[in-house]
């Protein structure tokens, strides 16, 4: 068994002991979509820890989407609970890039790009290529995409 899923479980036994329903019930579901994703395909297995980083990481981004659909639905206390299960979440993800970091990042790679004959708005695709491995699970792809954006566009 991979560490992190180790961890997760772990965290899971004692959250339960505990008795702390909104850690034990995040930390459940989060554990079903690894299984589920190891069950999927032709054959099982096991994930590794960058596999479960972005499962876990996906499991967040819908917490996130799903608390700003609450509170736009006008249901204050259900955005609450999906903020703190993305929260609780988040203690398992890497550390991500602030703002200035990201930029930093995607400038050098709009360098490359120049450097490489692409100019202008059109140039995203490419730039993308680079910028997307460097940064993966360290910020999210709209973010990436804005910085991107912004910085082309001068």
């Amino acid at each position: 068994m991979t560490t992190l899923k180790s961890k997760l479980r772990e965290d899971l036994n004692t959250a339960i002991k505990a008795r702390d329903e909104l850690r034990s019930s995040t930390l459940r579901l989060t554990l079903t979509a690894i299984t589920q994703e190891e069950v999927s395909g032709k054959e099982k297995r096991e994930l590794s820890d960058e596999e479960i980083i972005k499962v876990i990481s996906r499991e967040a981004k819908k917490r996130r989407e799903a608390a700003d659909a609450f509170a736009q639905g006008d249901r204050p206390e259900q955005a609450e609970r999906e903020k703190a299960e993305g929260e609780i979440l988040a203690v398992y993800l890497p550390r991500q890039l602030d703002d200035e970091e990201l930029n930093l990042i995607v400038a050098q790679a709009v360098e490359e790009a120049k450097a490489a004959g692409a100019e202008g708005p059109r140039a995203m695709g490419q730039v993308m290529k680079i910028v997307n491995p460097k940064v993966a699970g360290l910020a999210e792809g709209g973010r990436v995409a804005a910085a991107v954006k912004k910085i082309l566009a001068g």
